[in-house]
This record gives structure tokens, sequence and C-alpha cells, in this order.
């Protein structure tokens, strides 16, 4: 009885986060064809790209296209199990099995046992016995890798290796950073923007054109580099950085703005690339006063009329 067949199918789904063009790129890698030809994979109608495999085989066609980020499947090959005309693959083997074979000392060949490589052209017992005499005189040369087969199926990982952690830019929206950075930033662009707006404003308020021009400016700055690492905390948590729009909605912005401060970036790289670096000593101090400053200022609120109302009191009483 013959064994069942499969086909690999491929419809133009990717895998979760895989994007099209980096699909694209490993399936012209994998099968060393252009992309032109890669393109009309991905017209919707199911392609079988791999036909008449026996169950390992399909096995690591499938491994492989998936680990490259095309979503593929593997489907019973109706029209090989059924057939009662023996498979080209299994011709192959009856063949080889009939067949005494040997494979090439030099350059790893395989075929039917000869006198002669097919591959090379060299006489194999007059190597042999020349690599014996050199064997006498030096050290074994390293044994040379057998050629790969043009038919073993793709090996990976295809995909382009990525860096262990992403580069930090704090002038762009690309990258991700996590929450601790997230807050150690917002504080650092406070530090800075504060004193500079403190001084635009005194000097504003003397009616110098000059000077509102330049305090708007700076306004616009402040809220342009907020922008860059709100998207990049997105980018952490595995989110479109256009969410950043939800801020601009009433209440629900604010529940926003506290999920950004909460949620955990993906362990790993996701879509936006790999992880930010570990955080640093000042990273993680100027965090902590981020935090610190509306803590500050709730227990201010409460304890200064408490003061106030102490001292009225005190005051009342040496009165009488």
């Amino acid at each position: 009885m013959n064994q069942p067949r499969y086909k690999i199918v491929f419809d133009g789904q990717l895998m979760p986060e895989a994007s099209l063009e980096m699909v694209k790129t490993n399936l012209a890698r994998l099968f060393k064809s252009d992309l032109a030809r890669i393109d009309s994979l991905f017209s919707g109608t199911p392609v079988a790209l791999k036909r008449d495999l026996g169950e390992g085989e399909a096995e690591q066609y499938l491994n492989a296209l998936q680990k490259a980020g095309a979503k593929v499947r593997k489907e019973l090959d109706q029209a090989a199990s059924l057939s009662l005309v023996p498979t080209e693959a299994e011709t192959e083997q009856a063949v080889d099995a009939a067949t005494p074979h040997m494979t090439c000392p030099k350059c790893g060949h395989e075929q039917a046992k000869a006198s002669e490589c097919s591959a090379c052209g060299i006489i194999i017992e007059k190597y042999l016995a020349r690599q014996a005499q050199l064997a006498e005189a030096a050290p074994a040369p390293a044994p040379v890798a057998a050629a790969a087969s043009p038919y073993a199926p793709p090996q990976a990982n295809v995909a382009e290796q990525l860096p262990q952690y992403s580069e930090l830019k704090v002038l762009g929206v690309n990258g991700r950073i996590g929450r601790v950075r997230y807050l150690g930033w917002l504080m650092a662009m406070t530090l800075c923007f504060i004193p500079i707006m403190l001084i635009g404003t005194g000097i504003a308020a003397m009616s110098s054109t000059l000077a509102m021009l330049a305090l708007g400016i700076v306004s616009i700055a402040a809220v342009v580099i907020g922008i860059f690492i709100g998207v990049q905390r997105l980018h952490d948590i595995g989110w479109s950085g256009w969410l950043l729009l939800v801020h601009l909605i009433p209440v629900v912005g604010s529940v926003f703005a506290l999920l950004m401060l909460i949620i955990p970036g993906t362990q790993g790289a996701n879509r936006y690339g790999p992880p930010p670096p570990p955080n640093s000593t000042a990273v993680k101090v100027l965090a902590w006063l981020f935090l610190l400053v509306p803590v500050t200022g709730i227990v201010a609120a409460i304890a200064i009329p408490q003061y106030q109302g102490y001292v009225e009191r005190a005051a009342e009483y040496q009165e009488q």
C-alpha cells in the first residue's frame, strides 16, 4: 500500500507580526526566484508550492516556510496518493536501492560506483593514494564539506537577523522604549522645557513680538518630542503609533495615558523591531522623579491649607 503523499498550499496569507515585504524577500531567497514571480503567489488564489511529498518532507517545508512568514498548510495530495503508478520519488528510491553508490572523497559527490568521479573528474584510486602520501608528510587536512543538494528543503532562519536591542532615538518615531524610559524621558523633557518656558513667559510679558514667537516655537518643539516618545512607547506594546490620537478624546484620553504607563512591552522582537536596551541609572532616577512630582503636589495641596489654618488659630489664641 502506498504511503500518503502531501502538498504544501499557500493562499497569500501571512503569519502573525510578519510584514508583506519581509515575507516576499524570504520566499525569493528560499526558492531562488525574483520578486516578480513571488508577487504572483499573493493573488489570493491557493497555490501548491510543492507536491508529492512524504510526511517528513512536508513537515520540513511547512516549518521552514512558516518561519519565513508565509502561512502555509499541509494537505493530502489526492492525485499522488490515489495513483497506482509509482511516483517519481518512489522510482528514484527504488533505483537508488538497486544501484551501489559511492561518495567522491574530494568533492563529496554521490554517484553510482565507478573509478572516476563524474562531478570533479578525478581518478579515485590515484586521488586516495596521493592523499595517503600527503598524510605521511603533513597533518591531515580538514574534511571537505559535501556539496549541498539543490533538492533539499529550505532551511530556517531565512529572515534577516535583528540586533539584540533597538537603537534609541528621541527625535523619531522608529524604535521602542519601555515604561521606565518613557517616564524618564518625559521627566528630562520637562526639566529642560520648564526653565525655557518660564524665561520666555517673563520676556513675553514685556510685549516683545520676538519673545512671543520664540515661546511658540519652544511649545511646538515640546509637543513634537512628546509625540515621538509616545509613539515609541506604543510600539513597545505592539500597537500602532496612530493610537496616540486617542489622547484627544475627553476622559478616554486620560485612561489611555494611564494604560501606556501600566501595560508592559512585548517580550522579544515585534513588528516594530527588537526590544529596547536595559534602563540606565539616570533613566531610573528620572522616572522616580516623574512619579514623585504628582505625589508631592497632592501632599502639598493637603498640608498647606492645614498649616495656614493652624497659623490662624495660633494668632487668634495669642490675641485672646
